[in-house]
């Protein structure tokens, strides 16, 4: 067994958007309060604190030995500015402690959620930090609100500040690395994150998605950077089915040889949970995120000396949530990589087992 710290702050629950609050500006207020009409069911605001709760309750009831939990802290103005414009800061940072809407894909502020995504942030630095300085191999930040749709001048996808990417601008500006790989397996395309570096020839942003029109509806193949950074950003779009196997073969057959190119000196993970089929966007099992664990701790362990660090995006079921967190944490602690099956195989040999007496002649 080896340890690994997993970095949470309680700050990160004060971004609590509800809906049946009045949200500035009025405009789109309006609109949203149309779109939210239409709907067959009443809405509430998906990305909320119980995500979080879900994890600790889930970590509590099934501890993991050598999981240690570290506190986080918030970003400096620095930080943030490295990957988002200073205007957008100031306009997110006016709308600290009001109500506001900041996009018609209903993302929104209540009046603790500049502070949350602050220490969201700060706290993807944390754990960056404490891989870099040795105090563990691997780390995970539990954090929200979740970063990867923030792009350098707009909030989307109940993203403030893109997390993942403030914590590779630091590592490369602040900490001694040249090269960051960030690897993307939440379940929509992390277009912030692919905006912030599309130039970039010293950042690789691999990702693997359900195809568009998913939302946010990027992310197609032929979306492989400019300039330098033509060929540093990886699409891997896929069908909804897909589940293990596809995300292992991709893994394998693309990230695999890419990272041999790219030589990274630390690997970060945007891992969103809702790839699960309890999320109803693909089809990845607890064991697969288990199995995508293990390979990117090799990943990291021939090109990095192991330096690895995981960010949470996305996962709104919170019972696939929890335990995908843990899936990946019980791996970076240390235990058996698992090797998934496909799915309903084991069951179909249990069953033929079971039936096979019924059709043999005595």
């Amino acid at each position: 067994m080896h340890n690994v710290i997993a970095f949470y702050d309680d700050r990160v629950l004060a971004h609590e958007p509800n809906i049946d609050a009045d949200f500035l500006p009025d405009r789109i207020d309006k609109r949203i309060r149309n779109l939210l009409d239409g709907l067959p069911v009443p809405w509430k605001y998906p990305e909320h604190p119980g995500r979080l709760g879900a994890i600790q309750q889930l970590l509590k009831k099934s501890p993991i030995d050598g999981l240690i939990i570290e506190g986080g802290k918030a970003a400096t103005h620095e930080q943030l500015a490295r990957v988002h414009t200073t205007s957008y800061l100031s306009d997110i940072f006016s709308l600290r402690g009001k109500n506001a809407w900041l996009d018609v894909d209903t993302t929104a502020v209540s009046p603790g959620s500049v502070d949350a995504a602050e220490v969201a942030a700060g706290t993807a630095i944390a754990a960056v930090e404490a891989v870099m300085e040795k105090r563990t191999k691997s780390a995970f930040a539990l954090i929200r609100p979740p970063g990867h749709h923030a792009e350098p001048v707009r909030a989307r996808g109940f993203c403030l500040f893109n997390n993942v990417a403030v914590a590779a601008a630091h590592a490369r500006s602040a900490l001694g690395c040249e090269r960051v790989l960030i690897v993307d397996w939440d379940a929509h395309h992390g277009n912030g994150t692919q905006d912030i570096f599309w130039a970039e020839p010293d950042v690789m942003f691999f990702d693997i998605h359900r195809a568009a029109p998913f939302y946010p509806g990027s992310g197609h193949l032929d979306e492989v950077g400019a300039g330098l950074g033509e060929g540093t950003t990886i699409n891997v779009p896929l069908p909804a089915g897909a589940g293990d196997e596809a995300f292992l073969k991709a893994f394998r057959d693309i990230l695999a040889p890419a990272a041999a190119w790219f030589k990274p000196d630390i690997i970060l993970v945007s891992a969103g949970f809702d790839p699960h089929w309890h999320d109803l966007a693909l089809n990845v099992s607890y064991d697969g995120f288990g199995a995508l664990t293990g390979f990117l701790q090799q990943l990291a362990e021939q090109h990095c000396d192991g330096r690895l660090v995981f960010v949470l995006e996305g996962g709104y079921n919170l019972e696939s949530l929890a335990n995908g967190t843990r899936a990946v944490l019980a791996v970076l602690a240390g235990n058996t990589v698992p090797v998934p099956d496909t799915c309903g195989i084991a069951e179909v040999q249990a069953a033929a087992d079971f039936h096979r007496t019924a059709f043999q002649s005595e």
